[in-house]
C-alpha cells in the first residue's frame, strides 16, 4: 500500500480543507486519511458527468475557495480534477500526484485541464496551474507494461522536439527493465524539464507551446476513432506514437526531416507497440476529426507541429489533405 497523506503535510496550514479525487484503479494500493472521491480513470471516462461528480463531492464536503483538491491518478484524473478546481467557486487550488508514467512526464504539468465533449478530445477546458505536482516513481512498480509504453511515447516526443541527445538516450533505454530505477528517474526529470521550460515561455499556448502537440493532431484523431467504434480503446501514448510516425512522414516531405527518424519510430512501433487497428478505409473519418483540432484557425486548414530536424520544431504548419492521407497510408502499410 502507498499512503501518500504525508505528502500533503506542507499544505495543511494554508488550506481550510483537503479533499482527494483518486483513480479507482488504485483502490488496492493507495490509501488516504482525507475525504476521498473514487473515479474511473481512462479516456472513455473523461466526460462532463465525471466533472459533475467532483463538483458534487466538493459541494457535499463544503469545500470553500480556500480548500485544496488533490488529484491522484493518471492523466484523466488530473485533467478532470484540474478543470473541476478551475471552475468550482470560480477557482480553487489543486495539487497533482500522478501515478502513471504518462501523467508524470506530461499530463500533470502545465495547467491544461478539461474533458472530451461532442466526440472532440479536450473540447472543454481551462488553463489553471496546480500549486504543485508531486512525483513518486514507486507508483510505477504497479503499472502494466502497456501504460509504461504509453508514457514512454510522450518522452520520445520531448526528445524529438527539444533535445537530440535526450532522444538518443531514450532509444538506448531498455524498456524491459523495471521502471522504478535511477535511470528512469533521470529521464523523467529531463522530460519534465523540457515541458516546464516550454510552458513557462507560453503558458496559454498562443505560440511556442504548440510544439508539444507534435504527433497529437493525427494521434488524437486515432484515439477518438476507437472511443466511438467497436475497436479496442487506444491508449493515448500509443496514439501519439502512431501520430508521430505519420507526422514525421509529413515533416520529411514538407520540412526535410531526416528519414531516419521515421525509421526509428517505426522500429519502436513494430518492436513494442504493434500496428494500429485503424485502416486506410477510415482515412476520411480521421481527417474530419483533425478538422476539429484546437490549433486550427479556420475550417478549411488543418495545422500541425512539424520537425525540420530533431530539436527544431515548427508550429502552425498547414498541411494539404492529400499529404495527410499519404502519411496515413504509410502508417497503415508499415
Amino acid at each position: 500500500m502507498c499512503d501518500f497523506s504525508s505528502f500533503l503535510a506542507p499544505f495543511v496550514g494554508s488550506h481550510d480543507r483537503i479533499l482527494v479525487v483518486m483513480s479507482s484503479t488504485l483502490s488496492s494500493i493507495g490509501t488516504c486519511s482525507y475525504p476521498t472521491l473514487w473515479l474511473e480513470d481512462g479516456e472513455e471516462h473523461k466526460s462532463l458527468q465525471q466533472v459533475e461528480k467532483i463538483w458534487s463531492f466538493l459541494l457535499g464536503e463544503q469545500a470553500t475557495r480556500h480548500s485544496l483538491l488533490v488529484n491522484v491518478g493518471g492523466g484523466t484524473i488530473t485533467d478532470l480534477g484540474g478543470f473541476a478546481a478551475a471552475t468550482y467557486k470560480r477557482g480553487i487550488s489543486y495539487l497533482n500526484i500522478p501515478t502513471t508514467l504518462l501523467a508524470m512526464v506530461d499530463a500533470a504539468w502545465g495547467g491544461k485541464t478539461g474533458f472530451d465533449y461532442g466526440q472532440i478530445k479536450n473540447c472543454i477546458g481551462a488553463f489553471h496551474a496546480p500549486v504543485d505536482t508531486i512525483i513518486d516513481t514507486r507508483w510505477l512498480s504497479s503499472l502494466p507494461a502497456k501504460e509504461r509504453l504509453s508514457g514512454y511515447a510522450e518522452m520520445l516526443k520531448h526528445g524529438l522536439i527539444a533535445d537530440k541527445s535526450y532522444w538518443e538516450q531514450l532509444l538506448r533505454y531498455d524498456l524491459h527493465q523495471e521502471p522504478n530505477n535511477s535511470q528512469m528517474q533521470q529521464l523523467i526529470e529531463r522530460s519534465i524539464g523540457i515541458k516546464q521550460l516550454i510552458v513557462s515561455q507560453d503558458p496559454n499556448e498562443t505560440g511556442l507551446r504548440q510544439v508539444l502537440n507534435f504527433g497529437h493532431t493525427i494521434g488524437h484523431a486515432l484515439e477518438l476513432s476507437t472511443l466511438h467504434s467497436k475497436l479496442s480503446t487506444l491508449d493515448h501514448g500509443y496514439a501519439v506514437l502512431y501520430g508521430m510516425i505519420a507526422e514525421a512522414y509529413i515533416s520529411h516531405v514538407q520540412c526535410g526531416l531526416d528519414k531516419n527518424v521515421i525509421t526509428q519510430l517505426a522500429h519502436l512501433m513494430n518492436e513494442y507497440y504493434g500496428k494500429p487497428q485503424c485502416n486506410c478505409k477510415q482515412v476520411s473519418q480521421l481527417i474530419d476529426k483533425m478538422r476539429q483540432d484546437k490549433k486550427n484557425t479556420n475550417a478549411n486548414d488543418i495545422r500541425f507541429t512539424l520537425l525540420k530536424a530533431i530539436g527544431q520544431p515548427v508550429w502552425g504548419q498547414v498541411v494539404p489533405e492529400s499529404l495527410i492521407q499519404e502519411s496515413l497510408d504509410y502508417l497503415f502499410s508499415i
